[in-house]
């Protein structure tokens, strides 16, 4: 399997990207900003988009994709995402106010967006690879994916704060690579906490929720492009204290056009 990252930031700026990651060439995860950066072809290519919730930063290049590519699909391109985050797309964006309804165009027979709503713990089965819905915890309808192979697995938390049910069954999986956010700051950790999103402080917590003995690389997304570099020295201030005392967190940054091979 392999992880390509278009997109991580938790914002636009110059050389930053809002999050979406490509799964081989035929899976999506989120739709934000950095699938701008695809080709045509590539962006051909997909079938399949898993999103994890509604919020303009993972579903901005949704609409935007189906346009560029879809009158040169001879299937439509399937959308999964939870009954909340469909029927926002629906009633907000796909309402032939701000973008056509492209679940009806050219016909609502053979449309060029088709949504197939899912639910937490459910698995499903896309092109080779298994992937469960996990939980998540935000401001709106959200979850996180488990993208699996016979050999390697792959979780993306998406945008949430505290979260126990996701270590509970984080620990039951044999994680490869572990992404999860981080938007703010320790200095703006009361407003990560109001938009349900993690800060260095909350982090910390969470990750002590990981079983004694399992230890994968833990990568920090989502992060404002104002305040990256602060959150990024918090993060490396707790994991050295870890360090220090005998923890085991191997906790890493990622960037657009990194690419993972698992």
């Amino acid at each position: 399997m392999r992880v390509r990252v278009l997109g991580c930031s938790g914002a636009i700026a110059r050389g930053c990207r809002t999050t979406a990651f490509l799964i081989d060439s035929d899976l999506l995860v989120d739709a934000g900003t950095g699938v701008g950066d695809l080709s045509l072809e590539e962006m051909r290519a997909i079938d399949h988009v898993l999103l994890t919730h509604s919020h303009l930063d993972h579903v901005l290049a949704l609409p935007l994709m189906a346009d560029a590519i879809g009158s040169q699909r001879s299937s439509p391109l399937s959308v999964y995402a939870l009954a909340g985050t469909v029927a926002s797309l629906k009633e907000h964006i796909f309402n032939d106010v701000i973008w056509p309804d492209f679940t009806r165009i050219p016909t609502p027979q053979a449309p060029l967006v088709e949504f197939h709503e899912i639910v937490v713990g459910q698995t499903l089965s896309i092109g080779g690879k298994s992937i469960e819905v996990l939980p998540a915890v935000h401001t709106v309808p959200a979850a996180g994916y488990a993208v699996c192979t016979d050999s390697a697995c792959w979780v993306f938390t998406g945008d949430t704060e505290h979260n126990p049910a996701l270590w509970a069954r984080l620990n039951q999986m044999p994680v490869d690579m572990l992404v999860i956010e981080t938007a703010f700051s320790n200095g703006e950790r009361d407003l990560a906490r109001r938009s349900r999103h993690f800060s260095p402080q909350t982090l910390a917590c969470e990750l002590d929720q990981i079983a004694p003995g399992r230890n994968y690389p833990i990568y920090i997304t989502h992060t404002k492009p104002a305040e990256t570099q602060v959150i990024m020295a918090e993060v490396q201030a707790f994991d050295s204290t870890l360090s220090a005392s005998g923890g085991v967190h191997d906790i890493r940054w990622l960037s657009a056009g990194q690419t993972f091979d698992l």
